[in-house]
């Protein structure tokens, strides 16, 4: 039998395609819930995703999410999230598109729109251990680091791209350097790849591992384990209930969960776990009446450089995104208010958060009055870090697999709902 060792998203999706070609396995999952941080609520008429809010999905996502039952309750972003939004000096500015935008737009300078035309010619090569700043600022300019990459990277990832490593977060960036000699280059020559579609569900995003739990045979719920200790074949595994042997197991739990539980037989492994960087992160819901609202909210969101020393990341604006979220005449705000450059904010008491974010909301969207409603959740430890620490893991992980333990985690070669079920079917897979 295959233990599995947690039911979030990778930990159902593994089950899903085990269970498919009916290789025997149980979930083992310490709460009383599956998901992990997929969390949706209604609340006073409010629809509100306390983790992820959608999923960037390709056709193969689509297709696996069809297949497990769910197209009926796909919901497509509205055609207005492709616009994205960026504070600089001050305000909210649409981030161009498209060449066209990129060369009449007044958003970036000359000089950067000059670097950008450059870059097709740029012979600068960088190491294994380049960040994605030093890569954006060897290839393009410190302008577009500041006011592109680094609000997308606090968006993303939660992150500092001055210390995320661009082989994890964006290895296509190094491949298309690579092969076509330039980023832009590689990007024209595959102009014609398919386009990815922002997706969640009627219900929310919660919807997608409880329809996936609801088909598994085998689940445990409230089943912490304990210990997991390597034997001649397999692993003994033990909790508050009961101690079994297996044959193999997967780990899908966050880093600093597993290190517990790798401690005895792979300590090394388990050092380096518990060097990986979870930052603190504050979701902060907020309606207020359209009416009260003097900025037109047609798009994804507004994202926050670093540099124009805001008090929050930046917002989603969860009512434009998706149908069904407030009431009509009304607008929810999803704001983000932590990650690695925004730490000390997140620390805060809950009632200065409210306070600051709030002020800072009635300022850059113009809006008049306070807010008919408001939700808080603080994530002590949010999204794992692809810095220097992640380095190492890859080598510590081959030397567990050919022991038969697997992982399938976001701390591992993804960090998306797309990346965590797609790495979860590759696994299943190969273990037929």
């Amino acid at each position: 039998m295959i233990a599995i060792i947690g039911a979030g998203i990778s930990g159902l999706t593994t089950a899903w395609y085990l269970q498919k070609h009916n290789i025997k396995y149980r979930i083992f999952e310490a709460s009383e819930r599956a998901g992990g941080y997929i969390q949706s609520k209604q609340e006073n008429g409010f629809l509100l995703e306390m983790g992820p809010n959608s999923i960037l999905c390709d056709q193969e996502i689509i297709d696996m999410m069809t297949e497990m039952g769910l197209k009926q309750d796909f919901l497509f972003a509205n055609p207005s999230s492709k616009s994205r939004f960026i504070f600089k000096n001050g305000a909210y500015r649409k981030l161009p598109s498209s060449p066209p935008s990129l060369i009449f737009n007044s958003f970036f300078s000359w000089k950067t729109k000059l670097a950008l035309w450059k870059e097709r010619n740029n012979k600068t090569k960088g190491g294994l251990e380049e960040t994605l700043s030093q890569f954006f600022e060897r290839r393009f300019s410190k302008e577009i680091v500041e006011y592109a990459l680094n609000p997308f990277v606090a968006g993303i990832f939660a992150g500092d791209p001055e210390q995320l490593i661009l082989e994890k977060t964006f290895p296509i960036l190094r491949e298309h350097e690579q092969k076509y000699g330039s980023v832009i280059k590689g990007f024209i020559a595959n102009k014609g790849a398919e386009r990815k579609q922002s997706i969640s569900f009627k219900e929310g995003l919660e919807r997608l591992p409880a329809q996936i739990a609801a088909q598994l045979r085998d689940i445990s719920y409230q089943s912490p384990v304990l210990e997991l200790k390597k034997e001649a074949k397999g692993f003994r595994l033990k909790t508050e209930k009961e101690t079994l042997h297996v044959e193999q197991v997967i780990l899908t739990t966050p880093a600093f969960k597993s290190a517990d539980l790798l401690k005895v037989d792979y300590s090394a492994f388990s050092l380096a776990l518990r060097a990986l960087n979870y930052p603190s992160m504050c979701v902060v819901h907020s309606v207020f009446n359209r009416a009260d609202v003097g900025f037109a909210m047609e798009g994804f969101g507004g994202l926050n450089p670093a540099c124009e020393n805001t008090f929050s990341a930046g917002s989603i604006w969860s009512s434009s995104l998706f149908e069904g979220r407030c009431r009509s005449k009304q607008i929810l705000i999803t704001s983000f208010v932590g990650g690695v450059q925004f730490q000390q904010q997140a620390l805060l008491p809950e009632k200065e958060i409210l306070e600051r974010l709030t002020k800072e909301l009635q300022t850059v969207y113009q809006i008049k009055g306070q807010p008919v409603f408001q939700h808080f959740k603080r994530w002590k430890d949010s999204i794992p870090q692809y810095d220097k620490q992640v380095l190492s893991l890859d080598g510590h992980a081959q030397k567990a697999e050919k022991d038969k333990l697997w992982i399938c985690a976001n701390w591992k070669d993804g960090v998306s709902i797309g990346d965590c079920m797609k790495k979860a079917k590759k696994l299943a897979e190969s273990l037929r």
